[in-house]
Order: structure tokens, then sequence, then C-alpha cells
């Protein structure tokens, strides 16, 4: 018997990670996790992020046993486990090796969309806020171990989500189900504690929005970000499903 899937979706902030997990977390065969390294990675950088105190008061700080509780039984016993992981989380210190024994996912977004999203909830982001480096770098590493890693742009997701759903199933080898593509309004019993600052859009929200507009304005001072976060994800981008 084959043991139980973990899938680990890797993405930085608003790139509709939230949604992707409350779509999976709609499946009766799946449980999810909502960035179970955001406690360590608070504690090991000092970060003084919206809500720090609950956030680490929520979660254990240590990365080895945020691992232990990764790679142990699924919740529930369900077949799958989805783990919504942030790629700047992943600081030296946190462990990396266990990633060989899960499906890797690498969700991206264009930057100028996760620029001008973040900086409407904390101002001037960096590259380091924003992920697209470390995503990168966990690309490298998973494809390194030969690994073919499945990569999903969110704005293709929105444009067609059931196409993209079925796709991404197809690619890491479970079968798609329809009740992905909705789920109940208010959240879910998963999220994180820091979800009432991060998560009122989707919290409002039954199905995925529909296809963005035009590429956003992004302020001078944040230029250099996108500078600089542009070849990143056009590196993923470029093997994406």
């Amino acid at each position: 018997m084959q043991p139980p899937k973990k899938i680990a979706m890797w993405s930085g902030p608003r790139n509709l990670s939230t949604a992707m997990m409350y779509s999976f977390g709609n499946r009766a065969d799946c449980a999810v996790v909502d960035e179970p390294f955001y406690a360590a990675y608070l504690d090991m950088t000092g970060l003084d992020h919206p809500m720090r105190d609950d956030i680490l008061a929520s979660q254990t700080r240590d990365p080895t046993e945020v691992v232990e509780s990764l790679m142990g039984d699924n919740p529930a016993q369900k077949p799958y486990y989805y783990q919504k992981h942030m790629t700047q989380h992943m600081i030296d210190g946190v462990p990396r090796d266990w990633m060989r024994d899960v499906v890797n996912v690498f969700l991206i977004r264009h930057p100028a969309r996760v620029i001008a999203s973040y900086a409407a909830k904390r101002e001037n982001p960096t590259l380091e806020d924003i992920g697209f480096r470390q995503q990168a770098e966990l690309f490298d590493l998973v494809a390194g171990w030969g690994h073919a890693p499945v990569v999903l742009d969110s704005s293709d997701l929105r444009a067609a989500p059931q196409e993209k759903l079925e796709a991404l199933c197809d690619a890491i080898g479970i079968a798609f189900s329809p009740n992905m593509m909705s789920w109940a309004k208010g959240g879910h019993p998963s999220d994180g504690v820091w979800a009432s600052h991060w998560y009122g859009a989707v919290w409002n929200s039954e199905t995925f929005a529909g296809a963005e507009g035009a590429m956003p304005e992004i302020a001078e001072d944040l230029q250099p970000v996108l500078d600089q976060a542009l070849p990143y994800y056009e590196k993923l981008a470029a093997v994406k499903l």
C-alpha cells in the first residue's frame, strides 16, 4: 500500500495560497495545515509582523518539531495532507531534507501583483519579504534531487480554475474532485491565528476570483524590488503547467 500522500505547496505571500488551501481543504479526503513554520520564522529572525505575539503563542517555534508534525501521520488519517508553506519562512536553520519525501508544488504570481497586494497590507515590502528568491532556490533544490517540480501560475488558475486544478491533480497523481471548486464562506478551521489580518477577502469568497485585470502600477520606490523579483518569477514561469 502506498503511504499517504503529502503535498507541500510553496508560494510567497498574496498569491492565492489561502484559496488553494481552502480548495484542497474542501476535499473529504484531504487534511490541510496553514504556514506551519511561521512562528519559527518570526522567532529566528526577530521580525515584527502583524500579530507577532499571537503567532508565536499559537505554534511551536522549533522547526525540527514542525518537520516531525508534517512527516508524521496525516491528520484524521486522511489519504492526503496539503501543507501550505511560505517560501520566505525557509531561512537558514530550517531543515529541508524532509522535502524529498513530499510532492512539491510551486505556486507563482507575477511580482507586480504580489508587491501591489502586499504593500496594501504591510508597507515597503523587500525582496526577502515576498519570497521569490527563496522560491527559486527551493525549486532548484527539488530539481537537483531528480524530482520534476510542478509549477502553477495563480493567474492561470483564476482564468480557468477547473482546467488548471485538473491539470495540477494529474501532475501530482491524485484524482480531481469537484469539491475543490468551492468552499464555505468564513474561513477554514485550520486557518492560522493571523487569518483575521490577512484573509479578509478569501473569508468572504466561495470560489476562486475571476481572471485578473491589467497589471498594477508599482510605486517608484518599489520598482527595484520588482526588478529583482522578476527573473526568479520568469524562471519558474517557463515550466508552468
